[in-house]
């Protein structure tokens, strides 16, 4: 079925990202808007726009009748879900799918199967995909989690089955420990997934955060290549880049040809990425979880991949069959991302919501500003603090990360205090520029650096 008009369930520069995506694919492009949202740049540039509800989410983007009943009063054929929100909810994708028309993703069975990370991580050791020690399925009482970590050892790390985004998890480095802490993962886990399964992994010291862009139309497979992710604060990643520059060539094709057996597995349809953690030390790499939309992250897989994934995973749910062959896709240079939130990173990152009274994007060779934002734009305080997103592009990563630091110099919000500054800091800070962290530097190097963060 070809796509003709396609909803966009989502907000934000991702919704900006798509409606551009298929604005040059000939599609008509529907945009939901809450009440918060009714001036933002995604409904200025949408060919229709539908009010959906309330600035809340819950009464807006998270309400499933009043977007279904938005496709359908516009006549879309397809409904695309971005990345947040219902990109993840089997229901949702089921839902649609309900109501006649196209899920953009993968179907609600296979996100249903790899949204539980016990479940994922069952079908990743059948696939012969490395996995983290630890329990094989949901632990349901202490005894068991006690037979666990005498076979692990601590420390283990509690995790929420149906969990996201960093949400969910408690590092514990004994059992006395984790008997105070399983309950109160318990009760996060279920407030905020509404399951409160839990399952518990070895914690890997020192490891870095590596995740594979994969591309299937639900037969075939290929892969983008890596991306790192380490840079995290409080698990939320901030700065990602492609490719990872520890990875040695053998290892790459390894992890690579991982993701890839596991997406095919599942036979995935759509873009999605095969997340890992990765000990440079012992070059051994574990899976962790399977995302099963578009990520945040995925321009810096396009910048050196050379392929615009936002519209083949909508020619894929289209039913146009994967366009490349895993030949085809030869990585060039190095690509840079940072988020640029509406934080102030001086006053321990808190959300400034407010009003843009002036604008300069960066521009140049190699630069893209995926972003919601214009002059005048009021940000909303409802809603995630992702303004935008600066990546950049060059041969090498070295050079890359002095057009970065040109890009940011450039970059101009006047009205709101943005993350720019925290990323101006890094790029000059000599183990970034070698590439010497993990998952856990980030944290410590703010403790030591909070006085370079004021804009």
């Amino acid at each position: 079925m070809t796509i003709r008009r396609l909803l966009i369930a989502n907000r934000g520069e991702i919704a900006v990202r798509i409606i551009r995506a298929a604005q040059e694919l000939g599609i008509h492009t529907i945009q939901v808007f809450s009440d918060a949202d009714a001036n933002s740049l995604a409904v200025k540039l949408a060919d229709e726009a539908v009010n959906i509800g309330g600035a809340q989410a819950s009464k807006s983007y998270l309400n499933v009748s009043a977007i279904i009943e938005a496709a359908k009063s516009t006549k879309a054929d397809a409904v695309h879900p971005g990345y947040g929100f219902f990109s993840e909810n089997a229901d949702f994708a089921d839902a649609v799918v309900a109501a006649g028309m196209i899920f953009v993703g993968p179907s609600g069975d296979t996100i249903r199967l790899m949204g539980d990370k016990v479940s994922a991580r069952q079908v990743a050791e059948k696939a012969g995909v490395p996995t983290v020690p630890g329990s094989d399925g949901r632990i349901e009482n202490i005894e068991e989690a006690r037979a666990v970590a005498d076979k692990t050892g601590f420390p283990v790390m509690i995790k929420a089955a149906a969990g996201g985004g960093g949400r969910g998890i408690r590092i514990v480095a004994d059992m006395a420990e984790f008997e105070h802490q399983a309950p109160q993962a318990k009760a996060e886990a279920e407030a905020a997934f509404g399951d409160g399964g839990l399952y518990i992994e070895k914690v890997i010291e020192s490891a870095r955060h590596i995740e594979v862009q994969v591309l299937g139309d639900g037969e075939n497979v290929i892969h983008c290549y890596e991306r790192e992710c380490s840079l995290q604060r409080r698990r939320q990643k901030v700065w990602e880049e492609a490719p990872a520059a520890v990875l040695p060539a053998n290892v790459r094709d390894k992890l690579c040809q991982a993701a890839v057996a596991l997406a095919v597995s599942v036979n995935y349809k759509g873009a999605g990425t095969v997340e890992f953690l990765y000990d440079d030390m012992t070059q051994d790499f574990h899976f962790i979880e399977m995302n099963t939309r578009i990520q945040v992250e995925h321009p810096v897989s396009e910048l050196i991949c050379g392929i615009d994934l936002v519209r083949e995973m909508i020619r894929i749910a289209g039913g146009e069959p994967l366009r490349y062959a895993q030949q085809d896709i030869v990585p060039r240079g190095h690509a840079i991302e940072v988020r640029i939130n509406a934080e102030d990173p001086a006053k321990d990152f808190m959300p400034f919501p407010g009003v843009v009274s002036e604008l300069i994007a960066p521009g140049g060779p190699g630069v893209r500003f995926d972003t919601m934002l214009y002059a005048g734009y009021a940000i909303p305080p409802f809603y995630d603090s992702l303004l935008g997103k600066l990546i950049v592009w060059d041969e090498d990563r070295n050079g890359a990360i002095i057009r970065l630091q040109r890009a940011l110099n450039e970059l101009k919000t006047e009205g709101v205090k943005t993350t720019k500054s925290l990323f101006i800091a890094l790029a000059a800070d000599e183990d970034v520029r070698n590439a010497r962290f993990d998952t856990r530097w980030l944290e410590g190097w703010l403790e030591k650096n909070k006085a370079k963060l004021g804009e």
